[in-house]
């Protein structure tokens, strides 16, 4: 399910504000996602995306032209995203955006350190997984995964976290500067 107008603008803004330059995103889907964040990031930007199924990724490449961003703006690769994102470049990235297999979550959020630039920021959608997060009776997987990441991402005393309120959730957490690294 593709990220509703609520968490788009949410990430359109953040990477606006950030002047994003170069962003990853884990689960490219149809590229709704992905073209909310190009549209907020500068003109010489550039959207990594990964996605294990290539169809998506046609599907989004289709849905950046359509729209009229440049094909040199995104790149796409093709891949499960844990083989995927520790080839990327670290401390590179303004942005890491998450929206793939939420037992992954965990794992995503250590890569997503990596990459980010002191100042960057990490975002999973589907924070509040259909209001199961907050429910302590809901054990599914995912949710306990979701959940999971959510304490992690607080007790990180190199994060600044949000989470937002707006479609299924958007949990935020900007990554501190830190003058002794």
């Amino acid at each position: 399910m593709a990220i509703g107008p609520g968490g788009g603008a949410a990430l359109r803004f953040l990477a606006s504000v950030l002047e994003a330059r170069a962003v990853v995103e884990v689960g490219t889907g149809a590229g709704v996602s992905g073209l909310w964040l190009l549209r907020g990031m500068r003109s010489d930007g550039v959207l990594t995306t990964v996605d294990i199924e290539a169809e998506h990724q046609r599907l989004a490449r289709e849905t950046f032209n359509d729209a009229g961003i440049a094909a040199n703006r995104a790149r796409t690769i093709a891949g499960a995203a844990l083989d995927v994102l520790p080839r990327l470049t670290d401390g590179h990235y303004d942005i890491v955006f998450c929206d793939a297999d939420k037992r992954e979550y965990s794992a995503y959020l250590k890569e997503a350190l990596r990459l980010l630039r002191p100042g960057g920021v990490v975002a999973f959608d589907n924070a509040l997984w259909h209001d199961r997060v907050a429910d302590p009776a809901q054990r599914d997987e995912e949710t306990v995964a979701i959940r999971e990441l959510g304490r992690e991402v607080a007790e990180d005393d190199t994060l600044v976290p949000v989470l937002l309120p707006v479609g299924d959730g958007l949990l935020l957490a900007k990554k501190t500067w830190d003058p002794g690294a």
